[in-house]
């Protein structure tokens, strides 16, 4: 049985390779009557009464939220404006808030709004057109997902009271490496961290030391920070594929530490296998320009207890093939059930 630690991690994990949520959404047939302490656009099931399901309306605006409500779903609208008053019900009670695929500018967000909800726990808030990110006071917060927006900044601070935070997402924005600088340093909880699809140079800097998941995919980092990850001594999933990484921008040893389970280095142009901790578990290198299977990139040397631990090896798209591997191979890499190379 795996521990209940490892196993909630790999859950988080897989979460956050995806683009949108669930939210326990349930078809408006399934939703049952609504209770009467609701408003008219939306439905409040009696046997979930704390909810109010508002999404798939085409509605252009936030509908004043009645008392009593913790759970508020306003997905898939055209609302355009956030107009102050309409949390006043629930500026203490309100745990979600989804206001994901609208149209909503920061402009139209009035004061008295998101910046009075006190006991927020998470804010989804992706595929808008806000240009600054939208931060609650609340000091509950546990996750921040703002997708698809046009954030090119994050400045420091925002999340500096934020000690509940384990998540946020920030993939599909225009920030760079000076628009995040130390912006990540104040929640002491964070786990995950998603900067995909931006436009940074380097991976963030002033990240807390509980981050156990960091992806910074489809980037323009063209190196690593010698010490970057003996920094970072939890973090077990780290993906920089699609960037411009070369050989001269990896420090010698730099992914060598215990903490690493899955490392992503796909489609970059390195033309060696970096050196791995034995402990890592899965290596994605496909799509370089790699022309040498080095085993010692794995293995220093090799006995009954020093082997790795490597279980998935993806080289396909290189310049090398099953011939390269040296007949050691066998012993060092006894524990892999899947070497790609074509």
């Amino acid at each position: 049985m795996f521990p209940l630690h490892v196993t909630l991690l790999v859950l988080l994990a897989n979460i956050a390779r995806c683009q949108d949520y669930d939210y326990d959404y349930q078809p408006y047939s399934m939703l049952g009557p609504s209770g009467p302490n609701c408003n008219k656009e939306c439905d409040c099931p009696i046997n979930f009464p704390s909810a109010m399901y508002c999404d798939s309306r085409k509605l252009k605006f936030v509908p004043i939220v009645p008392t009593g409500i913790k759970y508020l779903y306003l997905q898939n609208n055209l609302i355009e404006e956030i107009k102050a008053g309409v949390f006043d019900n629930v500026t203490d009670t309100l745990r979600w808030l989804v206001l994901d695929n609208n149209q909503i500018t920061n402009a139209k967000i009035e004061k008295g709004t998101i910046d009075k909800l006190t006991a927020l726990e998470k804010l989804f808030f992706s595929f808008n057109q806000i240009t600054e990110a939208v931060i609650p006071p609340s000091k509950s917060l546990e996750e921040l997902k703002m997708t698809n927006n046009k954030l090119s900044k994050f400045p420091s601070g925002l999340l500096n009271d934020k000690e509940n935070l384990t998540s946020v997402s920030l993939q599909h924005n225009e920030l760079t490496s000076e628009g995040i600088a130390d912006a990540f340093k104040g929640p002491k909880k964070l786990l995950s961290l998603d900067l995909s699809h931006n436009k940074l140079k380097k991976l963030p800097a002033g990240v807390p030391s509980s981050l156990e998941i960091l992806y910074a995919d489809f980037n323009e980092i063209d190196k690593i920070g010698a010490g970057y990850l003996k920094k970072l001594p939890t973090l077990r999933y780290l993906r920089v594929s699609h960037n411009k990484l070369l050989d001269s921008g990896i420090p010698a040893g730099v992914f060598n530490v215990t903490s690493l389970l899955e490392l992503d280095l796909s489609f970059n142009k390195l033309q060696s296998i970096p050196e791995i901790n034995e402990q890592l578990e899965q290596l994605y290198l496909q799509a370089n320009e790699i022309n040498k299977f080095d085993l010692a990139s794995f293995c220093k040397f090799t006995g009954p207890l020093n082997y790795s631990r490597l279980r998935h090896l993806r080289l396909d798209a290189n310049n090398v093939t099953h011939t390269d591997m040296p007949p050691e191979s066998a012993n060092c890499l006894r524990q892999a059930s899947d070497i790609m190379f074509e």
